[in-house]
């Protein structure tokens, strides 16, 4: 048996007895696990060693190197065992790990522009480094939790709901990634907005200069931005009005939104709307077995949670065939979710 990287072929390995290393890189934090070769996590939670970007590349690279030490000391897994690694890392990047010309959110500094991420890993460990996005590696993650023996014969479409809108599309198991890397960037499609916005409420607009795209209602940032301050203008005695400032009041929406606010619920209703309409444009594109959300509302109350999902279900527009063939399900794991999706992501490249 033998190890793909992401640029050749490895050495040959103990079919019995190799595992995969799945890193996940963040603002603040590496998560990290290990995957036997029978499919079993090493690890039940979060792993997490400070990720060290914001001091540039060569120290985030040394963080990953230590998270990845790290690891195999609390699992007890001898080095030699490990045949490959999975990197994920936010976006935008290529395919191949290498950070967009224009930096990203994570990697704002010059010396990150262009940067191959994901080769420079792979050289510091000498182990072959397969890279995704980080709402790819989630997607994943989710496709093969939910169909486990049959994800390599179903496709799924996941839209990740943070300070921004990451997602994925699993075709057969497999990333779509697209010619450049940047398939499922799916917080940049544009929705329609008849009948999502009220009469009055502005465009919403989005961090990346977009006008309408789903990003700039169903995230973080799109209630910062849009939705609170607009909601606010219809609620004048709202608590919210009193937090410190637009972004301290819009990280409490969600707990207003469990305990039934009208406000919040209006917020979320739309958010849900955005993300139906989202779905609704993917099904005339993949028509895929199952819709998955993930993001801050999966670690919402059970209530609020299922609430959200359903409609996300009844504003996603399908035909009566896929209604009927179509699931909606929440992204489990959501702080394991992007290790663990890289490290499939890692095994899927072990070959015989």
């Amino acid at each position: 048996m033998r190890a793909a990287s992401g640029e050749g072929v490895g050495t040959m390995v103990n079919a019995k007895d190799w595992v995969v290393v799945g890193l996940d890189n963040g603002g603040t934090a590496n998560n990290a696990t290990v995957l036997d070769h029978e499919g079993m996590f090493l690890v039940d939670g979060l792993v997490e060693v400070p990720s060290r970007v914001l001091e540039g590349p060569e120290t985030a690279v040394e963080s990953l190197a230590g998270a990845f030490d790290h690891i195999l000391a609390v699992t007890k897994v001898d080095r030699s065992r490990v045949v490959a690694v999975g990197l994920d890392t936010p976006g935008p990047a290529s395919a191949a790990g290498v950070i967009s010309s224009k930096g990203a959110t994570n990697f704002s500094q010059p010396a990150w522009w262009g940067y191959d991420f994901r080769g420079a890993l792979e050289r510091r460990l000498d182990l072959p480094v397969v890279y995704n996005n980080d709402g790819n590696a989630a997607a994943l993650y989710a496709h093969h939790v939910y169909f486990g023996a049959d994800s390599h014969t179903r496709s799924s479409v996941s839209a990740i709901v943070g300070t921004g809108l990451g997602g994925g599309v699993i075709e057969r198991g497999q990333v779509v990634r697209g010619a450049a890397g940047m398939a499922g960037e799916l917080g940049h499609v544009h929705i329609p907005l008849h009948g999502l916005l009220e009469e009055g409420q502005p465009l919403p607009s989005c961090g990346c200069g977009f006008l309408g795209d789903v990003e700039s209602v169903s995230s973080l940032t799109g209630i910062v931005r849009n939705l609170l301050p607009y909601w606010l203008t219809r609620y004048p005695d709202h608590p919210l009005h009193r937090a410190e400032s637009v972004k301290a009041a819009a990280k409490q929406v969600r707990s207003y939104a469990e305990q039934g606010d009208e406000l919040a619920l209006h917020i979320f209703e739309q958010q849900a709307m955005g993300l139906g309409r989202l779905f609704t444009i993917a099904a005339n594109f993949t028509d895929p077995d199952c819709y998955f959300v993930g993001g801050g509302v999966v670690e919402a109350a059970a209530h609020f949670r299922d609430w959200f999902l359903a409609r996300v279900r009844e504003h996603t527009l399908l035909r009566e065939e896929q209604g009927a063939a179509a699931e909606f399900a929440l992204v489990p794991d959501r702080d394991m979710a992007g290790a663990r999706g890289a490290a499939i992501a890692a095994a899927g490249t072990v070959v015989a």
